[in-house]
């Protein structure tokens, strides 16, 4: 059954991070996870959890009211299990692929629904070594979230191309700014959701699953953008790991401002058709900031980058009566320099190993 959808307060915000952990030497994916967890204390458990490999954890804060009350709670946990890490000898990678360790070497957690989704899912699960940055947003019922979830669907490529930061897998080039994306569409159940319609629709959509021995949870639907109704939020999914702290709270930002314009525009014209969602995901995937978006009418092209811009400016009075202005500068500053990937492969291309491309990334992840 479908639990029923949990009321939470309109527009709060809930954010996990998944880090992968390098070795503080060779800067390898490294199996510390289950130590670190060990060693937290009763209070960090429900803020720094287990994940799908042994070689990544996951923080999350509490619910938070603004973007500057995440920054403050993020820093904390993050701070904490940095330095947990570095007690066992790791440190955190805040990147979305590592690129060279190979996805075959990694060890699952020994979790009983975690081995359960590897036995099915076979290779596409073992070569799922990935971290992203997930988003909740509180709304107060089922209807409103599906209504925020099919409108928002149109927007995700923009987040897909500001967060891009997977360039290299196993040592090679991909080609791709987020190779994360296309690992991950391998999954069942996962990419650009179909337009819903209403929340009896997405029960009966569910219950079928269900009935049919498909999943045994909702939570077993990995759609880029999803209901929770289990926190009383949406769940913005598609996003790669920012490669630093600001980044990720201006993409927080971007997302709380875009939930709470699709929530209160009640007279939006239909989302486009999911062929063109799915073909800007694309564009935003294999180039980034420089590719296509067809825009929401399907009249206009656009590079993903003047789509951002125009966003911006579409979205600047909720910003501004969110107290979350300030973050749209560090938007159009990722505009002007590249996502994380493009960084990654300008380090590349002047001649630094992966190892350094790598320690660059860590020691600028609280750059201010």
């Amino acid at each position: 059954m479908v639990p029923e959808f949990k009321k939470s307060h309109a527009f709060t915000i809930g954010v996990e991070l998944e880090f992968q952990l390098v070795d503080r030497e060779s800067l390898a994916l490294v199996p510390l996870a289950p130590r670190i967890l060990e060693s937290l204390s009763d209070q960090w458990k429900d803020r720094i959890k287990k994940e799908f490999i042994q070689s990544m954890l996951e923080v999350n804060t509490g619910v938070c009211h603004t973007i500057d009350d995440v920054a403050q709670d993020l820093r904390v946990v993050t701070l904490h299990l940095e330095q947990k890490a570095h007690e066992q000898g790791a440190l955190l990678h805040p990147t979305s692929l590592h690129p060279f360790s190979r996805a075959l070497d990694q060890q699952p957690t020994q979790d009983p629904r975690y081995l359960e989704i590897l036995e099915d899912l076979r290779l596409v699960g073992q070569m799922l070594i990935t971290q992203g940055l997930h988003v909740h947003i509180g709304v107060p019922d089922g209807d409103t979230a599906i209504w925020i979830v099919d409108h928002i669907r149109a927007y995700l490529p923009l987040i897909l191309s500001l967060t891009a930061s997977s360039p290299f897998f196993q040592g090679i080039d991909t080609g791709f700014q987020s190779y994360r994306s296309k690992l991950f569409e391998q999954l069942p159940r996962s990419g650009i959701p179909a337009s819903l319609g209403s929340w009896d629709e997405y029960v009966r959509l569910c219950n079928m699953l269900m009935e049919g021995g498909i999943i045994s949870d909702v939570r077993d639907i990995w759609w880029d953008v999803r209901p929770h109704p289990y926190f009383g939020t949406i769940e913005v999914r598609i996003g790669d790991l920012p490669p630093t702290f600001k980044e990720i709270l201006a993409i927080t930002a971007l997302i709380h401002a875009l939930v709470v314009y699709i929530s209160r525009n009640r007279n939006l014209p239909p989302p486009p058709h999911r062929l063109i969602i799915a073909n800007n995901k694309w564009q935003a995937a294999r180039y980034g900031l420089n590719g296509t978006f067809v825009n929401l009418d399907v009249k206009t092209r656009l590079t993903q980058r003047e789509a951002v811009t125009h966003l911006l400016a579409r979205l600047e009075d909720i910003f501004l009566e969110l107290g979350s202005k300030k973050y749209t500068d560090v938007l159009k500053e990722v505009l002007t320099l590249g996502s994380g990937s493009y960084r990654q492969r300008t380090l590349k291309e002047r001649g630094l190993t992966f190892q350094e491309i790598i320690k660059e990334t860590i020691e600028g992840f609280w750059n201010p």
